[in-house]
């Protein structure tokens, strides 16, 4: 290659793919390669990367397995949770919010061992090339990013495995021919898409779902249980205070048991495609809504619709890789200003695939029974007050009427 590459960070998963990039890097570059595998709650043993990793050459101390649940989701998804950012509407973001703080820690391992260049296995054809290097680029303008989908010409499953036996690396069974499906999981969320997902005329086979029970066969009694927060975040689960990562995980136990999460999208990619994809996203649909209800609470209206009409580009940014720009830390400040006043408890009841609020409270609610109630208010409000505040707001309406009668 034109270009000298020392040593290289590789985001390794010890599958098929990432196994067959560090030896292609080790041909193609001759270079070191350090590996670095997140556990992001992906639910997944993470020794054999180790273990592959040796196997492949990789020094000891150049295999990086990383504990980030509580960082993930303490400086990540509660951030993104605060936002009620919803991608198109409806996706919770669960594969788009792992890829920043997987790029963070690998330009930080590069920096620690001294590394010129960084890689990933993401494909041409996906939104996570995209994560994964504006993140690089955000961090270390001058890093090299190794992109082998982008450069080789293994261009089939059938062409990684031929590979893969040629270097006797070693191939799980069920990677033999092609896959039903791929996944991506953390513990916000598991993605699956291509294959049998591909046509979508086609509902998702029951096989693919691995998050949630199916709602037809969730519990026939209902659940009830309380989410406590504090300045828009989650702390307790029925009054058990929770570490961010522990909370999660217990709200992903309670959405597994009732069915609860399940999402069919055709989402409009980054690059340009349609693609189609099945997530489950158990706990955070319970918190998404949660939150939602302490906000009813405590936002004024101002800032409660200013905050709606946010969230949805704050999505977008999340979802294209702008996770370090400086539009989505400016949104993250005017988010975080208005959650001051955002603590309370919530109460939901969770059935056959769905949570429903069914209370809430607050030391900071702004909701005035006295004010709102259709009984007597005794002099809380003036109903004589709104002819004058119809009639203003219908000025405009009515000099119209007058003009095109």
């Amino acid at each position: 290659m034109s270009d000298t590459v020392n040593r290289v960070v590789l985001a390794y998963s010890g599958g098929l793919d990432t196994s067959v990039i560090l030896k292609w890097l080790q041909q193609t570059y001759n270079c070191e390669v350090v590996t670095f595998t997140a556990d992001l709650g992906q639910g997944e043993e993470l020794e054999p990367a180790r273990r592959k990793a040796e196997m492949a050459g990789v020094r000891p101390e150049h295999i990086f397995i990383d504990d980030l649940k509580e960082e993930f989701v303490r400086d990540y998804v509660f951030p993104m949770m605060r936002a009620n950012a919803l991608y198109e509407g409806l996706y919770l973001l669960g594969t788009s919010i792992a890829r920043p703080l997987i790029a963070k820690r690998q330009i930080e391992i590069a920096q620690m061992v001294g590394a010129d260049a960084v890689s990933h296995g993401a494909t041409g054809k996906g939104n996570d090339q995209v994560r994964f290097e504006l993140g690089y680029y955000a961090l270390n303008p001058d890093i090299k990013v190794i992109a082998p989908w982008r450069e080789w010409d293994l261009t089939s499953r059938t062409r990684l495995i031929e590979f893969a036996e040629a270097h006797q690396i070693p191939v799980s069974k069920d990677k033999r021919g092609e896959a039903p499906f791929s996944t991506d999981a953390n513990l916000l969320h598991t993605s699956s898409e291509g294959k049998v997902l591909e046509d979508p005329w086609e509902e998702v086979p029951e096989y693919v779902f691995s998050r949630t029970v199916s709602p037809e066969e969730a519990p026939d009694t209902p659940e009830i249980i309380t989410i406590d927060f504090e300045r828009g975040d989650a702390v307790a689960v029925n009054g058990q205070g929770l570490s961010p990562a522990s909370l999660l995980a217990k709200l992903n136990d309670y959405g597994h048991r009732h069915g609860i999460g399940r999402l069919d999208l055709v989402e409009n990619r980054f690059v340009g495609m349609k693609s189609r994809g099945m997530y489950e996203t158990p706990g955070g649909t319970i918190l998404h809504l949660a939150h939602r209800a302490i906000e009813q609470l405590t936002l004024d209206r101002g800032a409660a619709h200013l905050k709606d009409e946010l969230a949805p580009r704050y999505a977008e940014l999340v979802y294209n890789g702008f996770w370090f720009s400086p539009e989505r830390e400016m949104l993250q400040a005017a988010i975080d200003h208005s959650q001051a006043k955002v603590s309370g408890t919530v109460r939901l009841k969770l059935y056959k695939g769905s949570p429903h609020v069914i209370g809430r409270r607050s030391p900071n609610s702004l909701y005035s029974e006295k004010v709102v109630t259709f009984e007597d208010d005794q002099g809380a409000y003036d109903q004589r007050d709104a002819a004058g505040f119809i009639k203003l707001n219908a000025l405009r309406l009515r000099l119209l009427g007058r003009r095109d009668r």
